[in-house]
């Protein structure tokens, strides 16, 4: 049965806006060239979508061209404002970015272990809201948030978590009644920054893979044939629980002690290091080469405590930056300790990687045997610190232990994968809403 005029107007619409996404701004001429539409129907949809607020003329297609054939048309990214939400234990990390994702703002914001669920909350918004501020945004369409825990399925929220802080459920509701109209989702961290990698990262090349998050906590995201799989329950990759060889005890319902985050968990790599004879790390300098954007000559004191709040000028890297300092300070013990190691590289720091990867190739073969996914990211912030080093001893290692070619790479976006993923997720829910075909 043939589309109606109304659907196909909608369909070439959406077609176009996502080319414009895509490729950047382009002349009708070239819209009718990668559409396959014609001339007319080209014309038609570029008034449409210009009269809608949706795409506008930003230039011209060369300097000795004029005339409307040299018109370059693009997406009006004023046309919506986005905000993206890492929320983490000890605080919240805050960036708005226009529609087309390029961030104009950033904020941070600690929170103490010790801090109220009314108070933490409100700190929370607050550092929304100063984003907001100085983003220059008069109002947020959508937000996107990551947090550690599980997401029922069935509703989209965060569902009460032993060990969680009780303000992470609260935050959502705080943020709808604080913002009005914005369209609110939360979904688990490591899940995000699988997309992001999907997207951006280390897994740009692969449909299928898992990334295995190695942080305070452990965890895994799976991706098979390009769709990301939460389960039945919204469990899927609580590797934490599984049990493994090396424990002491068996992990329960409620607790993963004695499961694979005991043996990669950041107290249990702490432990290790200890073992090998590493020196405790209590603070870490980074080139700022890690720092996405800043040049590696340069150093960067670490803030410790207090808010962040810094605009930036369109520039994801200075953002990045910013992310990256946020996140070193904040960073387990065990990410410092594995960091040190891999820098150094003496016999014992080789011992003690060699002995890291064991562990984590256990549960990584594990994921394998039941997935076959062909690629395995190491993300986190212990699986940051180690990155190609540790990613190669535990490729090295699951070799020996499956017979399934499984390639271990790490990951390619950092500190900063579970904020692109979350941006991701709030760009694709406002253009869905905004490019698809009005509402009867």
């Amino acid at each position: 049965m043939p589309a109606s005029p109304s659907t196909a107007r909608a369909l070439n619409d959406r077609l176009a806006l996502r080319l414009l996404q895509q490729e950047g701004p382009l002349t009708a001429g070239q819209l009718k060239q990668l559409t396959g539409l014609s001339r007319p129907t080209v014309a038609d949809l570029v008034d449409r979508l210009t009269a809608a607020g949706l795409i506008t003329v930003v230039g011209e297609s060369g300097e000795q061209r004029r005339g409307p054939n040299a018109r370059l048309y693009g997406i009006v990214a004023g046309r919506a404002h986005l905000a993206a939400l890492d929320v983490r234990t000890e605080g919240v990390l805050v960036l708005v970015s226009d529609l087309l994702g390029r961030v104009l703002a950033e904020a941070s914001a600690p929170i103490g272990g010790d801090t109220g669920t009314g108070p933490a909350v409100e700190q929370a918004v607050a550092a929304v809201e100063r984003a907001v501020k100085e983003g220059g945004a008069d109002r947020l369409h959508t937000v996107g948030i990551g947090a550690p825990g599980l997401i029922d399925p069935a509703t989209g929220d965060l569902r009460d978590s032993a060990g969680l802080p009780a303000w992470h459920r609260s935050l959502v509701a705080a943020l709808q009644d604080r913002l009005p109209g914005a369209r609110v989702t939360v979904e688990n961290e490591t899940n995000l920054a699988a997309l992001a990698e999907q997207r951006e990262g280390a897994a740009r090349d692969r449909d299928t893979f898992v990334l295995l998050w190695l942080g305070h906590g452990v965890g895994a995201a799976v991706v098979l044939d390009g769709s990301l799989r939460r389960g039945a329950s919204g469990g899927t990759g609580e590797i934490g629980f599984l049990p493994v060889p090396g424990t002491s005890t068996l992990p329960s319902a409620t607790d993963c002690g004695g499961g694979f985050h005991s043996l990669t968990g950041a107290a249990a790599v702490v432990s290790l290091a200890a073992e090998y004879g590493l020196p405790a790390s209590e603070t870490v300098d980074l080139p700022t080469s890690e720092m996405g954007g800043l040049p590696a000559s340069e150093t960067v004191d670490l803030p410790v405590d207090g808010p962040v709040n810094v605009p930036v000028d369109g520039s994801a890297d200075a953002a990045g930056a910013v992310r990256a300092v946020r996140g070193a300070a904040d960073e387990p013990e065990a990410a410092r300790v594995v960091r040190g190691a891999v820098a150094r590289a003496s016999a014992a720091d080789e011992r003690f990687l060699r002995a890291l990867a064991d562990r984590i190739a256990v549960g990584a073969a594990s994921v394998v045997a039941v997935l076959d996914p062909g690629c395995v990211v190491l993300g986190g912030e212990v699986g940051r610190a180690g990155g190609a080093v540790l990613a190669g001893l535990v490729g090295e290692r699951l070799r020996r232990m499956s017979p399934l070619p499984t390639e271990v790479r790490a990951s390619g976006l950092g500190g900063t994968a579970v904020l692109r993923g979350a941006l991701l997720t709030a760009r694709e829910r406002a253009q869905d809403e905004l490019f698809g075909p009005p509402e009867r």
